[in-house]
């Protein structure tokens, strides 16, 4: 599990990103969150989440990985 995100930084971002879906009135995201309700997050063997979480994980462990270079 090379790219496992860690579970409470999966569950972190996948409540950052249903508060932020919550906010806006109609949304493919906001559909997608409200039946998904966080368990998508651990839903494949590779603990990598849904789409959502793993694009901003992504992101997130990139910048961190560049400015330390």
């Amino acid at each position: 599990m090379k790219d496992a995100i860690p579970k409470d930084v999966a569950l972190q971002l996948c409540n950052e990103i249903r508060e932020e879906n919550a906010r806006k009135k109609f949304s493919f995201g906001k559909m997608f969150c409200h039946f998904c309700k966080g368990s998508c997050v651990f839903a494949n063997e590779q603990n990598r989440g849904c789409w959502r979480v793993n694009k901003r994980y992504d992101k997130l462990h990139r910048s961190e990985t560049t400015s330390k270079v």
